[in-house]
């Protein structure tokens, strides 16, 4: 057997039970191979290089675990005494918010609005740490003082434009990766599960000190003293660490937060077919010409048959349009930078990296009713317009000013406009130029991206709670 991280499946053509294959790699290639000859099973969607992913298999929580998960749906710790991080990462809707407002409420009464679309925690295990540059590989311990410098040093570095049929060349490009939060901003899930915490418009858990009376008084306190000894409690800032390291656990120990058990996965392994109009997605999703959504959410498994993440770990300056529904944006001066601001700090002055957040992945968006960092988008048709219509037709996308002209890239001020990417397929287009994919194949590629929802044969496949 071929080994499958050398040649994959990617286009399939049929026509009156006639095939016409092209195949893709991974790795550099010069071009598009095509294989005339390819069999019928591979018309009808099977994969022809079926590898063996690698997928931890289940075990029983750890005791650390086990605490995580107690900790993880107790709504007494935020003020309201109603919400918990389940509440805004429910595992019935992949770890992500229920319903279609734009952001979360939370606060003392649960009035408070929140400032950005809440992202899922699923597929968050191996997340890298922020670094700007290419990936030196195992921790980067680099100082976040640096960081600055790093990112002046980039302005002037060559950029390779970022394909699906090349994605080994531009993983070279001198471009922030990493970090969780939509800005980055923090290198742990330990530090990431502390923000809401503490956020005043989340949990609200006000100090360290009043969530550590919280934790004393919780049902769960008795494990607290019989895992770290009687005087956990006198020491509050190690007890309220200890408590979120525990959630990490849980997080990190349940494969509910990552199951990898999409159609997508059983067709990797060759346990499943692909549709034809699944096919058809596929190919789209992998082609420059169309989609190209490949360049930046990976699909192919690593050396070692780990799953594909859907996710390069970059940040992008996509130029969404504004939100008018945040409550933050009431404010016409007030503008979310992303990487520069105003939640992350570190790199206010590098204004070349405005407007950049980070790529998510793919897996469950079919599922998820918030789209981008200020949930201007409630579904998968919405995404693929955007980028469909964004450049050839903004005027399907962006709204009209008072003088009737197409208000562009609304939700960024201009003098950051060139930080927006103008270079990458399918973003690589003059106004007025035909849009990339037609109905039918916007049709398409939703049907691929719905292969990537865990859960696939399994007639109950959310956890409860």
């Amino acid at each position: 057997m071929r080994v499958f991280a050398l040649v994959s499946l990617v286009t399939v053509f049929a026509i009156c039970g006639a095939a016409a294959l092209i195949l893709r790699s991974p790795i550099p290639i010069s071009g598009w191979i095509a294989s005339p000859g390819a069999s019928f099973e591979l018309a009808m969607g099977e994969n022809p290089e079926p590898v063996k992913l690698t997928i931890p298999a289940p075990k029983p929580l750890s005791a650390m675990a086990l605490l995580g998960k107690q900790i993880f749906y107790d709504t007494s710790l935020s003020s309201s005494g109603k919400v918990a991080c389940a509440t805004c990462h429910n595992p019935n809707n992949s770890y992500g918010p229920s319903g279609d407002l734009p952001v979360v409420y939370g606060g003392p009464h649960v009035t408070s609005p929140g400032v950005r679309a809440v992202p899922s925690l699923m597929y968050l295990q191996n997340q890298p740490n922020f670094y700007i540059g290419v990936d030196p590989g195992g921790d980067n311990d680099a100082p976040p003082v640096a960081l600055p410098q790093l990112a002046a040093a980039a302005r002037t570095a060559a950029r390779i434009t970022k394909t699906a049929q090349d994605t080994a060349q531009s993983a070279a490009n001198v471009v922030p990766k990493g970090g969780l939060f939509w800005d980055g901003r923090a290198n742990t899930l330990q530090i990431q599960s502390m923000g809401p915490l503490l956020s005043p418009f989340e949990m609200d858990g006000g100090s360290v000190a009043r969530v550590a009376a919280k934790l004393q008084a919780a049902p769960y306190a008795a494990t607290f003293t019989q895992m770290f000894g009687p005087d956990i409690f006198a020491q509050q800032g190690l007890l309220v660490d200890e408590a979120m390291f525990a959630v990490v656990r849980y997080q990190i120990e349940d494969p509910s937060f990552h199951p990898y058990s999409s159609k997508y996965d059983a067709w990797l392994q060759g346990h499943a077919k692909l549709t034809r109009a699944e096919m058809r997605g596929y190919v789209i999703f992998n082609d420059p010409a169309k989609g190209d959504c490949g360049a930046c959410h990976l699909d192919q498994p690593a050396a070692d048959g780990t799953p594909p993440i859907f996710t390069d770990h970059e940040f992008e300056a996509l130029g969404l349009p504004r939100n008018d529904k945040l409550t933050i944006n009431d404010n016409p001066a007030y503008y979310d930078l992303g990487l520069c601001g105003p939640y992350r700090t570190d790199l206010s002055s590098q204004g070349q990296l405005c407007g950049m957040f980070l790529t998510p992945t793919l897996r469950n968006a079919a599922e998820r009713r918030v789209f981008f960092h200020n949930g201007v988008y409630h579904n998968l048709q919405e995404v693929v317009d955007f980028y469909d219509f964004s450049v050839a037709q903004p005027q399907k996308v962006y709204p009209r000013g008072a003088d009737g002209r197409v208000m562009l890239f609304n939700d960024l001020p201009k003098k950051y406009w060139g930080n927006i990417d103008r270079t990458d397929p399918p973003f690589d287009r003059q106004i007025g130029d035909k849009p990339v994919l037609n109905d039918g194949e916007e049709e398409d590629l939703i049907a691929f991206l719905k292969t990537l929802d865990d859960g696939y044969g399994t007639p109950d496949a959310k956890p409860a709670s």
